[in-house]
């Protein structure tokens, strides 16, 4: 009978153990899967209750990824996942190689070169593991939609739609997700600007994925853009603050992202054009590079300051100013030394006010609207060189005051806006004197 109790108690100590063990091995586990497909990658990302322990190779002949996570088990199906990937062709699980862990395998269409990396929790997500894979560089480059040389050319407004995929950006009180606005808003701008005659839109991003902040600038470069706009919405602790406000680039941040474009000399090519043919990489004449990288950094930065004045001056028609003036500050997004760059705060996301309006697509519109009335007064008073714009301005009459001509009648008889005439006169009032020459714009 002792013999029989001691075998039952060495039996239950053996469960109990085994057991406990087996706990241990699954403290963590899989809650969920997300894939984020963009025109230059797919991101993997997996929801983890616990911040993962892991480890990862590649297979050939298919390719193949193969994930190892340790001390977790799968609490969410990856049998039922839906890839929606043109490079993954599958997701699946696979024996594991110890008691305790989980091994992913992703199928891949070819080979690609994977980025993995760990994120602790930030709200509305848990612990993550992203999975990057970079497609090929013929697939993720951009076209370029223009040639520098072309005459009558359109102007290419590059809108960059705020954060996006796995980044919702900040989170309004009623679960408005900033990614969502600011992709909405920046595609009623690109409708306004692309049926606009000698205009044309570039978005970052189309859809809800993923794109770097130093990346948005690369794509705004390599479609030749003459200006950059970046929608965001803005967020506080608190719910008080609210209003709209523009950013453009500080000269701090501009100096030294200027000295990153001289430490590589095909990068100061790309600002230079064809005059860096002529300007080779000894040490004098990298002074004359910085010089004309410096006065094309100029001239950007007093064309951004210029926009984001029309800009403020038409978004106060619609909605309250948190800021009345253009701001300076060091952001991510506004690293073009080489292009007018502004950045569109178009409200506060944490204020119940502003984010029910932001969640009106009629308020979107109307931001749009003035976003765009501002880009299109820009343009029509200092048109790039080469385009169609310029050669329409080049065109424009001109006409010399009268005795009881008055602006309103004079954008009546030429069938333009008072504010046009005013904006290529440089007028700040309605007054004219007799005898005064005014340019007519043909646009």
């Amino acid at each position: 009978m002792r013999v029989v109790k001691r075998f039952l108690t060495l039996i239950f100590c053996s469960l109990f153990i085994f057991g406990t063990v087996g706990t241990a091995f699954a403290k963590n586990a899989i809650e969920g899967v997300r894939i984020w497909p963009s025109p230059s990658n797919t991101r993997v990302v997996f929801d983890l209750s616990e911040s993962p322990d892991y480890s990862y190779f590649t297979l050939t002949n298919p390719h193949r990824l193969v994930i190892d996570l340790a001390n977790t088990k799968e609490k969410f199906s990856i049998a039922s996942l839906n890839e929606n990937s043109d490079v993954i062709k599958k997701i699946r699980t696979s024996t594991p190689k110890n008691r305790g862990s989980t091994r992913v395998v992703l199928e891949l269409s070819h080979r690609l070169t994977p980025e993995i990396f760990a994120l602790p929790p930030t709200p509305p997500y848990k612990n993550r593991l992203v999975v990057d894979l970079a497609h090929s560089e013929s697939a993720s480059a951009p076209t370029k939609s223009v040639e520098s040389n072309n005459e009558n050319r359109d102007i290419i407004i590059a809108i960059d739609a705020g954060h996006g995929g796995e980044d919702p950006g900040s989170i309004g009180r009623g679960g408005t997700y900033e990614k969502n606005i600011t992709l909405s808003v920046s595609k009623k701008l690109a409708d306004l600007i692309n049926a606009e005659k000698g205009m044309k839109a570039v978005l970052t991003r189309s859809g809800d994925y993923y794109v770097s902040p130093n990346q948005r600038p690369e794509i705004a470069r390599k479609h030749r853009a003459d200006l950059f706009v970046s929608i965001h919405a803005d967020a506080f602790t608190t719910p008080q603050p609210n209003g709209a406000s523009v950013w453009v680039l500080s000269m701090g941040r501009a100096n030294t992202e200027l000295g990153r474009w001289m430490e590589r000399t095909e990068r100061h090519s790309e600002l230079l054009g064809g005059a860096a043919e002529v300007i080779k990489d000894t040490a004098n004449e990298r002074y004359l590079a910085l010089a004309l990288l410096d006065m094309s950094m100029d001239r950007s930065i007093a064309a951004s300051y210029d926009v984001s004045k029309k800009v403020i001056s038409e978004l106060k028609q619609v909605t309250k100013m948190h800021k009345r003036t253009p701001q300076a500050a060091s952001l991510a997004v506004l690293t073009s030394p080489d292009i007018p760059s502004i950045l569109v705060e178009t409200g506060f996301i944490s204020n119940p006010k502003e984010e029910k309006n932001l969640n009106w697509a009629a308020f979107r519109q109307r931001l749009a609207d003035r976003i765009f009335n501002a880009v299109k007064r820009y343009f029509e008073n200092s048109p790039p060189d080469g385009t169609l714009w310029a050669s329409m301005k080049s065109k424009n009459r001109t006409h010399r005051v009268q005795s009881g001509e008055s602006l309103s009648l004079l954008a009546q008889r030429y069938n333009v806006r008072v504010s046009q005439i005013k904006e290529a006169n440089n007028l700040r009032s309605d007054v004219v004197r007799i005898g005064q020459v005014l340019t007519i714009p043909s646009i």
